[in-house]
């Protein structure tokens, strides 16, 4: 069953014609043209510290995704403090954390949005071991095969310098969107949190600055 979502997180679909709407087409636009010379369709968002804009970035850009007429997944991989399934007015008993330690299966732990094209995939209960569920053969599997059944996959992360969750799973994914808030954002927080990206060559698509004027 789908369920109405928390409009004033996702602007794309309120508001479809307002100027931060046109953002996240650009922004869509720009990441398709870093990767047309092979297909990249796993992409994770994250930021240097919590509060930044990460969430409702990677929720607004997996509408514009949807809207295109891709078959879209939005992941949330912040076992620790999830947060999606509130945008989107789901309930969180079951998913990415319930999936990886088999306890539903993948058809279980997905739902449906009021958003066509739309898929979330929930982080679930709050586990004991966030880190080790992601860097396990399981969640590398899944990845596989999800990357068989969407055309894009985008995966909110905590942020890097709060815990390693984001590092290990910017191994996982084709590319890594940053998001840095005007006015919060410090250039040392930036500059740390990019050279864990880089210690494990991970692909940096750019930065989105948010909260500007």
């Amino acid at each position: 069953m789908r369920r109405s979502t928390n409009e004033p997180s996702l602007i794309v679909s309120m508001n479809p014609n307002s100027p931060r709407t046109e953002v996240y087409r650009l922004l869509r636009t720009r990441i398709q043209f870093s990767s047309k010379d092979h297909e990249l369709k796993t992409f994770m968002v994250t930021s240097s510290q919590a509060g930044e804009g990460k969430t409702t970035t990677v929720s607004n850009l997996a509408v514009i995704y949807a809207q295109e007429g891709k078959k879209v997944l939005l992941m949330d991989a912040n076992m620790r403090k999830p947060s999606l399934h509130r945008i989107f007015s789901h309930l969180n008993h079951q998913g990415l954390s319930t999936l990886l330690t088999g306890q539903t299966s993948l058809k279980d732990s997905i739902q449906e949005t009021s958003i066509g094209h739309l898929h979330l995939l929930p982080a679930g209960p709050v586990p004991s071991n966030p880190s080790e569920l992601i860097d396990s053969t399981a969640m590398w599997e899944l990845l596989e095969e999800l990357e068989r059944e969407y055309d894009v996959i985008l995966i909110d992360t905590p942020a890097i310098l709060d815990v390693s969750d984001s590092v290990i799973f910017s191994a996982l994914c084709d590319g890594v969107i940053m998001v840095a808030a005007m006015g919060k954002a410090k250039k040392d927080h930036l500059r740390k949190a990019k050279e864990q990206l880089n210690h494990v060559n991970a692909r940096i698509l750019g930065v989105v600055l948010n909260r500007v004027g």
